[in-house]
C-alpha cells in the first residue's frame, strides 16, 4: 500500500532541497507505472499512459491510438506480410490495430477527430504488477529524478556563468581541486589555479565560473582563479559604480599571481572611474589584491586616443612622447633614461601587459634615440644593455 503522506513529504523535500518541481516527479512516476503495466500486460505497438492521483493514490491506465487513414498507413493482408516487408518501397507505416485507429472509426467515438489526433481508451486497472515490473518502475523513477535534477542544476549554473561562485574545497586529485558548490561540484584545474596558492580541504574558496558543460558523465562546472574576467567580476562585487554600469571595464591584461592592468572609463563625467575602483583610502582595490594573494593591479583610464591610452598603459612610468603608426598598428614610445626600467618592468612585464591591454605593438626608445625594447604579441625583445641594466636594478 502506497503511503501518500510519505510520498508527499518526499516530493516536497525534493522540490525544496534539489529544486526539482513536484510535477516532474509525478510525470516520472506515471511514465514508470505505464512502462511497468505495458511490460506485464501490454501488446506490441501499444501506447500505454498512466494517470496518478496524488490525493487518492489511485492510478488509471489508458491506451492511446493515433488517428490515421490510407494516406498515412498501409494495410497488409495476412500471408502477404513477409513478402511485403522485404519488397515494398512504400514509405507509409504498417497499420497496427494496437497503435492506430482509422479516421472513420475514430469519428464514431469523437465526431471531430482529425488525422494524427489521439483517441484514448481506458484499460483494466491492475493492482499487482509483479516484482520485476515494480523494480522496473523504481529504476525509471530514479532515472527521471536524476535527469530532472541534472536539468535543474544545468539551468541554475548556466545562469551563473560569468559570475563568481563560492564553495568548500572537497578534495584534491592529481592537482585538480574539486569544490563543493552545494548542489554540485566544480573543478579548478591546475592551469586555472593561481601560482603559489595552496588549497586545503574544508577551505572556502571563490572562483570565476567560466564554463558549464553537459557530458554523458554529468555536468562539468569549470572554475578559474587566473581568468582575466575573474578580476572584472571582483571589481563588480566591490564597486557599485561598475555593477550599475556607470563605470565600464574596457580591457584587462593579466599575468595571474603577479600583475594585472585594467582600463576603465565612466559614462558620467562627474564620476572618476579610477577613484571608483580604488575606493576610499584604497579599500576596494586592497580587498581585491588580498583575494588574489597580493597580485599588483594597475588601474588606467581608457581613452579613444591611442596616444593617451598607450601612454597611460605604461604606468607607473612617465612617457616623454608617443608616435602612432596606424598602418603597422605600432606605438613608438620615448622615455627618459630614469624611466626605462619602470616602463619595461621586470622581465619586460610592464610593457608586455601594456601591449596586451591596448592591443598595440609597443616599441620603447630611449631619449637618445636608440631602440631598447620591442613587443611582438606576448614576446618582448630587449637590447642586451638594457636587459643587463634592469637585471642589476632588480
Amino acid at each position: 500500500m502506497l503511503d501518500l503522506k510519505v510520498l508527499n513529504s518526499a516530493l516536497m523535500q525534493l522540490e525544496e532541497e534539489r529544486k526539482i518541481p513536484k510535477e516532474k516527479i509525478i510525470e516520472a512516476i506515471e511514465q514508470a507505472l505505464a512502462a511497468a503495466y505495458k511490460r506485464d500486460y501490454g501488446k506490441k505497438g501499444q501506447i500505454v499512459r498512466a494517470k496518478f492521483d496524488l490525493n487518492s493514490g489511485k492510478t488509471d491506465f489508458y491506451q492511446v491510438k493515433i488517428v490515421v487513414d490510407d494516406t498515412t498507413v498501409r494495410q497488409v493482408e495476412e500471408g502477404e506480410e513477409e513478402e511485403s516487408e522485404e519488397t515494398t518501397e512504400d514509405e507509409r507505416a504498417r497499420y497496427n490495430p494496437e497503435h492506430h485507429i482509422m479516421v472513420e472509426d475514430a469519428r464514431k467515438i469523437k465526431r471531430d477527430a482529425e488525422l494524427e489526433d489521439e483517441i484514448v481508451f481506458p484499460l483494466e486497472v491492475k493492482d499487482d504488477f509483479g516484482r520485476i515490473a515494480a523494480q522496473t518502475a523504481k529504476q525509471v523513477i530514479i532515472q527521471r529524478i536524476r535527469e530532472a535534477e541534472k536539468f535543474s542544476i544545468l539551468d541554475e549554473f548556466e545562469s551563473k556563468e560569468g559570475e563568481i561562485v563560492s564553495g568548500i574545497v572537497q578534495r584534491i586529485e592529481r592537482g585538480s581541486v574539486f569544490i563543493d558548490l552545494g548542489r554540485t561540484t566544480g573543478i579548478l584545474n591546475m592551469e586555472e589555479q593561481m601560482p603559489g596558492e595552496h588549497y586545503r580541504i574544508g577551505e572556502r574558496l571563490r572562483a570565476y565560473l567560466y564554463s558549464v558543460e553537459e557530458s554523458p558523465r554529468g555536468i562539468n562546472i569549470r572554475l578559474s582563479r587566473t581568468h582575466p574576467k575573474f578580476i572584472e567580476a571582483l571589481f563588480k562585487m566591490e564597486a557599485p559604480e561598475i555593477s550599475s554600469g556607470v563605470v565600464l571595464i574596457k580591457a584587462v591584461a593579466r599575468e595571474a599571481g603577479s600583475r594585472s592592468k585594467i582600463a576603465v572609463t565612466s559614462t558620467d563625467p562627474h564620476i572618476d572611474p579610477i577613484g571608483s575602483c580604488v575606493g576610499q583610502r584604497g579599500v576596494r582595490v586592497s580587498t581585491i589584491i588580498n583575494e588574489l594573494g597580493g597580485e599588483k593591479i594597475d588601474i588606467i583610464e581608457w581613452s579613444e586616443d591611442p596616444k593617451k591610452f598607450v601612454s597611460g598603459a605604461l604606468s607607473p612610468a612617465k612617457v616623454s612622447s608617443v608616435k602612432i603608426d596606424e598602418m603597422e598598428h605600432k606605438a613608438t614610445i620615448e622615455v627618459a633614461e630614469d624611466q626605462l626600467s619602470l616602463a619595461i618592468g621586470k622581465g619586460g612585464q610592464n610593457v608586455r601587459l601594456a601591449a596586451k591591454l591596448t592591443s598595440w605593438r609597443i616599441d620603447i626608445v630611449g631619449d637618445k634615440g636608440e631602440e631598447v625594447v620591442a613587443t611582438d604579441g606576448e614576446k618582448v625583445e630587449m637590447s642586451g644593455s638594457i636587459e643587463e641594466k634592469i637585471a642589476k636594478e632588480e
